[in-house]
């Protein structure tokens, strides 16, 4: 049998403190099928993941997020770790590149604190999903439906809550990302899975 992700090229996009494992595992399960990654980052040269409770490895960036298309990749990973999402999802240039792959139907998989760079793109209204706990308010305010599950696919957004989620995780997006695109106009309005929650902030892990 041949490799499922054979001429498969995905993107996965982190900022400096980066959850080490959430990038390296999924992207050297990808690989394994035969799909290129790219590691897309708004830094040039090198981007510092976090591990555990310290600085981790710092790895080499392939794509300058400035120059990154949706057009150029078949499916868009987002792992978590507290500083990185919150450092991407200020950026103009983050925000429309998230966008762009769900405006062409193309697999998104979010890990952890991932999801937070989904809310900024305002892509997650009556979706369900799940993340790291305490992105649950954040999550039901933008319009989702948060559920407490080690993964959660939704027409080709893949989510998980953590890195012991991992194996699930990882062979969700193989799947997912085989299929390819998934629904048209996915940003298109949807009916708010529920409402009501007050904001609060999410603390790191």
């Amino acid at each position: 049998m041949g490799k499922k992700l054979e001429g498969k090229k995905v993107a996965i996009v982190v900022a400096d403190g980066f959850e080490q494992v959430e990038l390296t595992s999924p992207k050297a399960a990808l690989e394994r099928e035969g799909a290129i990654c790219d590691i897309v980052s708004p830094k040039e040269g090198k981007v510092r993941g976090w591990l555990h409770v310290e600085w981790g490895d710092e790895l080499p960036v392939d794509v300058p997020l400035a120059q990154a298309k949706a057009d150029d990749y078949d499916a868009l990973v987002l792992p978590g770790g507290v500083m990185n999402p919150d450092k991407l999802r200020v950026l103009p240039e983050m925000r429309k590149l998230v966008k762009s792959f769900f405006d062409a139907g193309k697999p998104v998989a979010a890990i952890c604190h991932g999801p937070w760079s989904l809310i900024d793109a305002g892509v997650v209204e009556g979706r369900k999903m799940t993340s790291w706990p305490t992105l649950e308010t954040d999550l039901v305010n933008a319009g989702a439906e948060w559920v407490d599950e080690e993964v959660v696919v939704d027409d080709g957004l893949v989510t998980s809550r953590k890195p012991a989620d991992l194996p699930a995780f990882n062979a969700k997006i193989i799947e997912e990302f085989a299929e390819g695109r998934h629904g048209e106009a996915r940003t298109a309005a949807r009916a708010p899975a529920r409402s009501g929650k007050t904001q609060r902030t999410s603390t790191p892990r």
